[in-house]
């Protein structure tokens, strides 16, 4: 649920500036009385999320095509440090998900795109799927 919250978070900072904009200005009206029901009025922790915002899992999972409109892997993770998008964990090489080579690459090499004709989003980088292979490999830290 954690990682589910900072994805989201961080695609919404990614792709959604405009919204964090409007939640700015609509907490600008804010009392400093407000602080005192924080979480039950629009200035405390909860919030509502316009119809238009992006989300997370519209992102993960998209497939990332290069120049020449071939498939070279696929979005798997989102790096988010707090504050921003730290990179994005694109699989390669793998078969529906297994014997994936995870490699992160930084935000500004996938260009994400809206297409509103097909409603779909679509992710594109400057590279080939034998560039990421040969890549170094990221691993996820484990819990322990």
């Amino acid at each position: 649920m954690k990682k589910a919250t900072l994805v989201a978070v961080a695609i919404l900072t990614t792709v959604s500036s405009v919204a964090l904009a409007q939640a700015a200005s609509s907490n600008a009206g804010s009392s400093p009385t407000d602080a005192g029901n924080a979480g039950l009025r629009s200035g405390g922790m909860f919030t509502s999320l316009p119809a238009k915002d992006e989300l997370s899992s519209k992102v993960v999972g998209l497939d990332v095509y290069n120049s020449a409109n071939q498939n070279i892997g696929t979005i798997k993770d989102v790096a988010y440090n707090g504050t921003s998008v730290n990179g994005y964990v694109i699989g390669v090489g793998g078969f529906l998900g297994m014997s994936d080579h995870y490699v992160a690459v930084r935000p500004s090499a996938v260009k994400l795109s809206y297409d509103a004709k097909d409603k779909k989003w679509h992710a594109s980088m400057d590279a080939n799927a034998d560039q990421l292979k040969a890549a170094p490999e990221f691993k996820y830290p484990s819990n322990t």
